[in-house]
């Protein structure tokens, strides 16, 4: 321990952190640079910061204010101590619902604020896309904006007072006035009148340096306003007092098509006299393709509110008749508004990779200019990129003349550096050309402080050198950021990355082959840190158990980029930081759906996995849970599943094994199936060709329309036969006939149309997706198991046979690990693209058929790889047409395969549970079906409310069965 670290330690009631982990979660935030602290605290109270910052200042060491770390331009990263607000100080202190106003700590996150006004019919006007994980005190900063800014401004706007601690240890209360500021600034005020008066351009999203000119005295002197966006180098916000606004009570969302993105810059302007809450602008390249937009090439998000729905509706309808375009929609159905607004506020994660895949970077990410100047500065700025031969997909605050976008920067050799550097000169001149401001939302920071000169001139920059010192003199806190600036083109994240690719498993396809692409992949927008969560989001149900850091995507994330540098992290994939972050990953594959990059940490897991045990002893449940396929087959062949079920109910014998099996001993061990799925077919199968044969009939003809092979999964196979026997049952039911690998051998009918199976003439073998090897990190055996799969399913991969997987974890595994892994294999891409989920299988191969009608409601949990891989669209269409009605919940049952058993892991795997999954369950009515299409999920019920969750097929066989008995065929 350091001397800094016992003295802080002694002084401070908070958490204080300065091994490896802590530092290396904080030396990034969503920006392009980094930085490496000395220790992170997170502080109690106004008392613990004060404490921090005396220590700090008698040993000259920085100190860094940190909110939710989505900082754009580098302000919230630091060489010497952060304070991280998110733990303890985050509450919400008081709200006066006739005031209007609401008392917060820094570390509260926006959508919390949020929440404790919604009942009063109030809100925070300004959002941020970031707004489910930034916090207050970031935004007061940062001086952010939002979407809504067109209506109810910047934070700057929101604030009425603001509790500081100072550098020096004084304690100030800001607001408008004299009375709280620090000694000396009202002279440095009074002294430079006519400069403030003239120096500061004046357009609605003037972010960059320091808002001196609200000190004005026809302004009001106002201290607090000042404050804001000074990116914590003045003073420490230990609490703020925010103006509420009154919420429309009913609002309708515009969506206007153009042509493209200058037809939509130039049209913003002209929407502004209609009084919309929001002028928001976007290309179609920052778009999926499946979103449901009004054709065009560019769109204008237009909201409108009003007290009524018909009176928003008419305002969002004025709008559209005022306005030149291609096409429009205009959506009052709160869900559909939602699932619009996702696709704008995604964009700064979907920005970060051009649509062929190439990387692109912020540092111009939000400069601004008049409203009405959009149209043509975006095409001298499209100009300037085309001649540095960059490219890059502008969106943003159109209505506020405050642009978003992210260029493809070359930030990992000197010659893209440089350019960089060029480019951000010559950008900054034609901002100002203008009459812009080179940060329009988010701060200067490192990224356009050097700049500054070129926007207000070489005396208004010496005055913010001045009002630092008033505040400052020791120039403690935030060193670097807006006055005396580091430059612009240092401290970069990625020049400690390896220059040549890491030896990996994996083929990471997206990424070029690069793990440290595949890595660089997170940006830091922390979407992952969300916790309050509605829909069917997966991402991250780890954070949302832990609220810690390193728990979540980003955070892991963090720690691999560490690692690949290998400065802070010095021990490569043996690093137990890195190995302890992903212990609680639940390689739920959430990220992958989740992420506005698609960042895939259950990958990258089973990647550091294998290398970090390469040679090593592994832990005990990667040798049973990790291998049960192995286990559990020779449990079948021995016949011994009633002897193993009969020694788990024995107290003793089912301790012994779960410790010597690495299980968690509050766990039970499921049953064993009696009958493997296999050998139900295979006897079922024997009893209708001894029908056949007395009925006189062909036992292999050209059978039923369709045919399909049903993939026996490890789970089906041994442990959930019932949902095998179901699907067959339904398939049927369909006209579709299965079939089991590898036990078939394929010919033609006799007129050579179609594909014949004679399941008598059998190849001997186990097929095997490998989910339980990868998902432990045993990436070898992995391979080989999937190569004989491969090797046994031959004969398959020559025809155009679907294979229908039940369980999503399977499917997801053939669908991606399969071909990921054997990347070098051409078979693993064909079995891919073969792989189908049950509902899909009936949706493509019997679309006619009419599922049974069973008009009953239905919770429970759309599996998490099925929501991240696979898609429920198919699931969604065959329950309605069976008339099961409700939305299954979002997030991730917790068990996740071996996790949930893993000892060490069972609270965590309860508090996922109990996010979404089981309070959906105890809310159900009677005679509610509980729908859980993963082996996993249908235990986790089981085992922690008592629950019988079951599989769509087993619903709907149910359903069958019940309506031929009741006509009399049963």
């Amino acid at each position: 321990m350091t001397d800094l670290e016992a003295e802080v330690r002694r002084v401070v009631r908070g958490d204080v952190g300065f091994d490896i982990t802590s530092r290396a979660l904080t030396t990034m935030d969503a920006s392009n640079y980094r930085r490496v602290p000395l220790g992170v605290v997170a502080p109690k109270d106004a008392d613990d910061v004060a404490a921090v910052l005396e220590v700090c200042r008698a040993r000259g060491v920085p100190v860094v204010a940190r909110g939710g770390g989505t900082s754009i331009a580098g302000q919230a990263t630091g060489t010497g101590v952060v304070l991280d607000f998110t733990r303890h100080m985050n509450r919400v202190l008081s709200l006066d619902p006739e005031a209007r106003t609401a008392v917060v700590e820094p570390g509260l996150v926006l959508d919390r604020l949020q929440e404790a006004a919604d009942p009063h019919g109030l809100l925070f006007g300004p959002d941020p896309s970031t707004h489910s994980r930034c916090t207050l005190g970031g935004m007061i900063g940062n001086n952010a904006c939002g979407s809504h800014s067109v209506a109810w401004g910047t934070t700057a706007d929101s604030v009425r007072e603001l509790s500081v601690v100072t550098a020096r240890g004084e304690r100030l209360r800001l607001g408008r006035g004299w009375a709280g500021a620090p000694g000396g600034l009202r002279e440095l005020v009074e002294g430079e009148l006519a400069l403030l008066r003239t120096g500061f351009p004046g357009l609605p999203r003037r972010i960059s340096g320091y808002a001196l000119d609200a000190l004005l005295p026809e302004r009001g002197a106002d201290v607090a306003r000042s404050f804001c966006g000074a990116e914590g180098t003045l003073g420490v916000l230990t609490e703020a007092v925010v103006r509420l606004v009154e919420a429309p009570r009913a609002r309708a969302l515009a969506v206007l098509a153009y042509p493209d993105e200058s037809a939509a810059a130039e049209a913003a302007a002209g929407l502004l006299p209609h009084g919309p809450l929001t002028v928001e602008g976007m290309a179609a390249d920052l778009v999926p393709s499946a979103a449901v937009l009004p054709r065009g090439g560019a769109w204008l998000f237009v909201e409108t509110g009003g007290a009524t729905a018909a009176e928003a509706r008419a305002r969002a309808e004025a709008v559209v008749r005022a306005a030149d375009v291609v096409d429009s929609l205009v959506v009052t159905d709160p869900a559909g508004q939602r699932a619009l607004w996702r696709i704008r506020e995604d964009a700064s994660g979907t920005a970060t990779r051009m649509p062929d895949g190439t990387e692109a970077w912020p540092g111009w990410e939000d400069c601004a200019v008049p409203p009405a100047r959009l149209g043509a500065y975006l095409r001298e700025f499209r100009g300037l990129m085309a001649a540095h031969g960059l490219r890059g997909t502008p969106y943003g605050h159109f209505g506020d003349g405050c642009i978003h976008v992210r260029i493809d920067f070359d930030l990992m050799t000197p010659a893209g550096i440089a350019r960089f550097r060029r480019f951000s000169e010559e950008l900054a001149d034609l901002v100002v050309s203008h009459g812009g401001s080179l940060s329009g939302e988010h701060g200067d920071g490192q990224a356009r402080a050097e700049l500054l000169p070129r926007m207000y001139g070489a005396q208004t920059v010496a005055l913010f050198e001045r009002a630092k010192g008033v505040w400052d003199p020791d120039d403690l806190l935030n060193p670097g950021m807006l006055v005396r600036p580091a430059p612009l083109d240092t401290n970069l994240r990625f020049s400690v990355l390896p220059r040549e690719p890491v030896a990996v498993a994996f083929g990471y396809p997206e990424d070029g082959g690069d793990f440290s692409a595949a890595v660089r992949r997170c940006v830091g927008v922390a979407k992952c840190r969300t916790t309050s969560v509605s829909g069917p989001a997966v991402m991250c149900p780890s954070f949302r158990a832990t609220g810690e850091e390193e728990h979540s995507t980003r955070g892991r994330a963090r720690l691999l980029h560490e690692m690949l540098a290998g400065e802070l992290v010095t021990d490569g994939w043996r690093s137990a930081e890195v190995r302890d972050a992903l212990d609680l990953c639940l390689s739920c594959k959430g990220c992958r759906s989740d992420c506005p990059v698609e960042v895939d940490m259950a990958t990258y897991k089973a990647e550091f996995l294998h290398h970090h045990y390469a040679g090593r002893r592994r832990p005990a449940a990667h040798y049973t849970m990790g291998r049960l396929p192995v286990w559990l087959r020779w449990v079948a062949r021995l016949r011994a599943g009633r002897m193993v079920n009969a020694l788990a109910s024995v107290r003793l014998f089912a301790r012994a094994a779960k410790t010597l099996g690495g299980i968690d001993p509050a766990r039970e061990i499921p049953e064993v199936a009696g009958e493997t799925f296999s050998r139900w077919w295979g006897r079922r199968l024997a009893e209708q060709m001894r029908r056949l044969a007395v009925e006189g009939r062909r036992p292999f003809g050209d059978g039923p329309r369709a045919t399909v092979l049903l993939w026996p999964d490890t789970f089906t196979e041994h442990l959930s036969p019932s949902v095998g026997q179901a699907a067959v049952r339904v398939l049927e039911a369909a006209g579709i006939a299965a079939v089991l690998p590898p036990t078939l051998r394929m010919g033609t009918s006799s007129d050579g149309t179609s594909v014949r199976f004679n399941p008598l003439r059998a190849r001997r073998g186990r097929v095997c997706c490998g989910l339980t090897y990868v998902s432990t990190g045993q990436l070898d055996h992995a391979r080989t198991v999937m190569r004989r799969t491969l090797d046994l399913m031959a004969p398959l991969l020559e025809t155009d046979v679907p294979v229908v997987v039940l369980e999503p974890s399977c499917a997801a595994a053939l669908r991606t690990d399969l071909p990921e892994l054997l990347h070098d294999d051409p078979r693993a891409a064909r079995l891919a693209a073969r792989v189908l989920t049950f509902a899909q299988a009936l949706e493509r191969l019997a679309p006619d058929w009419a599922p049974p009608s069973l008009n009953r409601p239905v919770v429970g949990q759309t599996h998490c790889h099925q929501h991240a891989v696979l898609g429920d669209a198919a699931d969604r269409r065959l329950r309605e047409a069976a008339g099961l009605t409700g939305e299954l919940s979002g997030g991730c049952c917790g068990l996740a395969g071996n996790f949930g058993f893993e000892k060490g892991h069972f609270e965590v795997s309860r508090a996922c549970a109990e996010d979404q999954l089981l309070p959906s369950v105890r809310g159900a009515a009677n005679g509610t079906a509980v729908l859980a299409d993963g082996y996993s999920c249908r235990t986790q019920l089981e085992q922690l409310a008592g629950v019988r969750g079951r599989h769509l097929a087993e619903v709907l066989a149910e359903g069958l069965d019940a309506s031929e008995s009741k006509d009399g065929r049963g």
